[in-house]
């Protein structure tokens, strides 16, 4: 079966902000559900922008910036899952997604993951 990585984009500042009492128990539903059908791989939240760094390879050198990264939505988590398709990914990701409370704005990445082959 196909892997799908999601990268989760947020504001960071709306991500610190607090959650209702009912999403950790819609959000603990769901990774139940997730997990039971054995799609769930791997999933975590990531250390804010401020405490991460870029490398960036240009014109034949490597520059070094340290976060933060500036204003607007920042990747905040991902999750490595396996489905029968990408629909069925999609439809994963809709569902957490729909779990947060209704005053976020939060989009979702879903990539196929594909084996390098060193070509």
């Amino acid at each position: 079966m196909p892997r799908f990585l999601t990268l989760i984009q947020l504001d960071e500042t709306a991500a610190a902000a607090p959650r209702s009492p009912a999403f950790a128990e819609r959000m603990g539903t769901l990774f139940e559900e997730i997990s039971k059908a054995g799609v769930m791989l791997d999933t975590a939240g990531l250390a804010p922008t401020a405490e991460g760094v870029r490398v960036v390879w240009s014109g034949g050198g490597l520059t070094d910036t340290e976060g933060p990264f500036g204003g607007g939505d920042a990747i905040l988590g991902y999750s490595m899952i396996q489905a029968r398709d990408r629909a069925e990914a999609v439809e994963w990701v809709r569902r957490f997604l729909a779990a947060h409370d209704d005053h976020l704005t939060i989009t979702a990445e879903v990539r196929e993951v594909r084996e390098f082959d060193g070509a």
